[in-house]
């Protein structure tokens, strides 16, 4: 696509500025995208009113004859969008309630009008009331090479119910709320068979998939506001009445900011990251426990994963007014959530911070379609949460901590798929609006999540961290699909473990990942036979003499074991004798039953399977053990946690 006009250079000059190094000094990604928005806060309206310059590069080999982009804030327009109908309920029914984008004008390099070319699409589910996506046919095809500049205007109204974004009375929390461009994919790239836009409609359950870009930003609003953004802030001046603020940002996949007069903002340093906590004033005494959480999962990843590679940090703790803008992550900005009390022994605050920031790795740096493969992102956050959680809380008290009672986050993890009734009704293999069941969450999150963990006890915990690494090397700041992930698996493996697991991992998620089968094993019985003397005349026709047993009593011992589930993942079984002695065993774990047959002076106590929990997918660790000796003591184990958990509750009831 060739330009000659003026406006063109002025937009190449733009694209000069937001390629320039600002607070990196190397790029980190190819910056196919970048953004210049200028932006006016109207607190009374709830609208920010635009202009906004941008490019798309086309870095594929395809001629490319329209650019994508998304509307998100159109999903709040009405009750018939694709988001409204696949959540339920309404933005609310006054004028002030609902969110829109207006698009005023938009025009290319040249300064062609192209405003009446703009065209709603609904690719995923012809929703033609949803217009959260939209198309605009370019006056000549854009090249291999070339850059598709635009420039355009717009007015954001914020919605009054926030969902990811929103208002509330002077809180504002302004998130996908400007025209963002599509991924282009060229054939190859992940799964996509030709080249083409992968541009999907704003959807209740996820949102996220964009090219790392560049984003100048300039906010103008009332000065009594405290604003916080993804972006570093580079100036700000005050005029009256008005403040302007200016926010650089390099690299990342979103921008969105915050603005509230009601905010404490404190700052602390990691290392060479520069890190701002913004809270209401009556929250102050939670500053700690924030802090050492985000240091915390900036330590853990950074050692584990690969560095986080920005010098600045944002996260905010919205106030209850604004608390459905709680848990949400833009890379270098994220929201936690907490309230003005929260128990010490109850990390739910650390939890969620930790998940949170942890999205600067998962889908920030890495940057996976969380619309079409959402546990690439969620799960595979959530398995590090749970590790940093429960490595930094307390091995089995990493959510709950109180002297009654305590709670690991893997575990609480575990049980939300393990015991949700519909864990079988859907695999991982879904786009995310398909879930059936209101299993989302669960096999999305806590599903893969409890994978991963099986998958670490079966290769360990160092080479799963070096998976992760190498994750980290080839991928950092592309676009990886779950495929490419599971490939860095299998080259690990191979390299630390050979052809111990066979020549890849695909047999681990063909089953888990892409699966819906159950793990069980089981211990079914446990014989201990007593060897008798052979009766009848004995047959010494060979030659042979009758012998006599003088060493006591003799048994053949048996361990039953049975596979109750469809998967076969390998199993270690731990059997304990009544002399002492232990053996330790393994099974393969393919077929339906195992027994183990032992013969001699000593009798089988009793059997463990998963002796050192290894397993976290198995759906029912009751049968996983079982002893020959009747005591008492599980009766009184059980007692006591009931009694535990009552003091604990009625300490909860009374705090």
């Amino acid at each position: 696509m060739k330009y000659k006009s003026g406006l063109l250079a002025g937009l190449i000059s733009l694209a000069a500025v937001l390629q320039a190094q600002i607070i990196n000094k190397t790029p980190l990604s190819e910056r196919i995208t970048g953004y210049t928005i200028r932006a006016v806060l109207d607190a009374d309206a709830k609208t920010v009113s635009c202009t906004m310059e941008a490019f798309w590069v086309n870095r594929s080999a395809d001629p490319v004859p329209d650019i994508q982009m998304h509307l998100y804030m159109n999903a709040f327009k009405s009750s018939r969008t694709t988001f409204y109908r696949e959540r339920g309920g309404s933005p609310g029914s006054g004028e002030l309630d609902r969110g829109w984008i207006d698009i005023t004008s938009f025009t290319d390099g040249n300064g062609n009008d192209l405003l009446s070319l703009m065209e709603f699409i609904s690719p995923d589910d012809g929703n033609t009331e949803d217009r959260t996506v939209f198309r605009v046919i370019l006056p000549e095809p854009a090249m291999p090479g070339d850059t598709v500049f635009i420039k355009t205007g717009f007015v954001t109204k914020l919605p009054s119910r926030i969902i990811r974004t929103g208002f509330s009375g002077d809180f504002f929390f302004v998130a996908q709320w400007f025209p963002k461009f599509g991924v282009y994919e060229p054939a190859g790239m992940r799964f996509a068979a030709s080249g083409g836009w992968n541009c999907h409609q704003f959807h209740a359950n996820s949102e996220f998939y964009s090219n790392h870009s560049v984003y100048d930003v300039e906010i103008t609003l009332p000065a009594r506001f405290i604003t916080g953004s993804g972006g570093l802030l580079m100036s700000e001046t005050t005029a009256g009445d008005l403040k302007t603020v200016i926010y650089r940002a390099e690299d990342i996949v979103d921008f969105a900011w915050t603005a509230w007069p009601g905010y404490s903002v404190v700052n602390d340093r990691w290392r060479n990251v520069d890190i701002t906590l913004m809270l209401p004033h009556d929250r102050i005494k939670q500053v700690d426990r924030q802090l050492t959480a985000v240091k915390n999962a900036l330590g853990y990843l950074d050692e584990n994963v690969g560095p986080y590679p920005w010098p600045h940090l944002t996260f905010v703790d919205p106030p209850a007014i604004g608390a459905g803008a709680g848990g949400m992550e833009y890379t270098t900005f994220f929201t936690s959530s907490s309230s003005y009390f929260v128990p010490s022994f109850f990390y739910l605050p650390e939890m969620v911070t930790v998940h949170e920031f942890g999205h600067a790795y998962f889908m920030g740096i890495l940057a996976s379609n969380e619309f079409e493969e959402p546990w690439l992102d969620e799960g595979v956050n959530s398995y590090w949460e749970q590790r940093i959680m429960d490595h930094f809380y307390g091995k089995n008290s990493g959510m709950i901590n109180h002297r009654l009672f305590k709670l690991s986050d893997i575990a609480m993890g575990r049980m939300n798929y393990t015991r949700f009734p519909s864990r079988q009704a859907s695999s991982n293999a879904e786009f995310s609006w398909n879930y059936p069941h209101g299993t989302y969450g669960i096999i999305t999150y806590s599903k893969a999540a409890t994978i991963l963990h099986t998958l670490e006890g079966i290769i360990g915990t160092e080479t799963m961290n070096n998976v992760f690494r190498e994750y980290y090397r080839k991928w950092a700041f592309r676009h990886p699909s779950g495929r490419d992930f599971i490939n860095v698996v299998s080259e690990v493996v191979r390299k630390e473990h050979g052809l111990k697991f066979g020549p890849d991992m695909n047999w681990f998620f063909d089953q888990t990942i892409y699966g819906t089968g159950v793990c069980d094993y089981k211990i079914s019985d446990i014989l201990n036979r007593r060897i008798t003397k052979p009766e009848g005349p004995a047959d010494l026709s060979d030659g042979a003499s009758a012998s006599v047993d003088t060493t006591g009593p003799q048994y053949t011992s048996i361990a039953r074991l049975e596979r109750v589930g469809e998967l076969k993942l390998p199993v270690e079984v731990l059997i304990h004798f009544n002399n002492g002695d232990e053996i330790f065993e393994t099974w393969d774990g393919k077929a339906r039953y195992r027994d183990y047959e032992y013969q001699g002076s000593r009798k089988i106590e009793w059997v463990k399977i998963d002796p050192e929990y290894k397993n976290k997918m198995d759906v029912n660790l009751v049968n996983n053990s079982m002893t020959t000796i009747p005591e008492r003591t599980p009766l009184r184990r059980i007692a006591g946690r009931i009694a535990s958990f009552t003091l604990f509750f009625l300490s909860i009831m009374l705090l």
